[in-house]
């Protein structure tokens, strides 16, 4: 007589909810990082405005100091990119801005307009993460699809769908509350505060809307995953 057949085990079983790994939620995070933005950006256009800033707070009548102080600043951190071997069109994005940011200035002759690239910036991206909600093509949706090289087929979940259009909403406040509080003290001259409202309105509120758009996105991206996933032993 056959010895029985050993029962399968129930926490094996296919029907179990699916366990992120460390490995998901690092990928998760790096397609996040690689859709939004990330460290670099805020490092390479945070620092040279800091520079900008206080060179000018110094000495209010030598602009110029000011903007080639933060060129040069801006010149060696993408130097120290390029040694690194970091990803060359990072490095020049954040140069090439700075050096639009520094051109204005000083062609225009006013401090403000140091800031006016980085106003311009967060309009043309607050108008088209609100127009691609209310067309139905968020923006997010189409940088994460052509991250993960799915494309357009995150359109045909419903569920992935609706999350992609809430966590672009965010963007749209980010950009678009950051124009609301920098064009009237660009408006107005303010340029100790556009300084200071730029650096607190960037590192932080970046931050906080990557953290937000991570948690929005995360649960449906998992739910996906486990529904991919293939079932152990089958």
């Amino acid at each position: 007589m056959s010895e029985p057949h050993e029962t399968e085990n129930p926490a094996e079983d296919s029907d179990q909810p699916v366990v992120e790994t460390v490995e998901d939620i690092k990928a998760e995070g790096l397609l996040l990082e690689k859709a939004i933005g990330g460290w670099r950006g805020l490092i390479d256009s945070g620092l040279p405005t800091v520079v900008f800033i206080t060179m000018f707070a110094l000495d209010q009548t030598n602009l110029s100091r000011a903007v080639i102080a933060a060129v040069i600043v801006g010149a060696v951190i993408a130097l120290w990119r390029l040694v690194r071997r970091e990803p060359l069109r990072q490095v020049l994005t954040g140069f090439i801005g700075l050096l639009i940011a520094a051109g204005f200035s000083a062609w225009t002759g006013e401090a403000e307009d140091f800031f006016l690239p980085g106003i311009l910036t967060n309009l043309a991206y607050g108008s088209a993460f609100l127009i691609s909600i209310l067309i139905r093509w968020p923006l997010l949706g189409i940088a994460m699809g052509y991250m993960t090289n799915e494309g357009t087929t995150w359109r045909k979940d419903p569920a992935l769908r609706r999350a992609y259009g809430a966590a672009s909403w965010i963007w749209v406040g980010l950009f678009l509350g950051r124009l609301a509080v920098q064009l009237p003290l660009y408006l107005t001259g303010s340029v100790g505060a556009l300084g200071v409202v730029k650096i607190v309105m960037g590192w932080p509120l970046f931050l906080a809307a990557a953290w937000f758009t991570y948690r929005l996105l995360s649960p449906i991206l998992a739910a996906k995953r486990g529904q991919t996933r293939p079932a152990d032993g089958g």
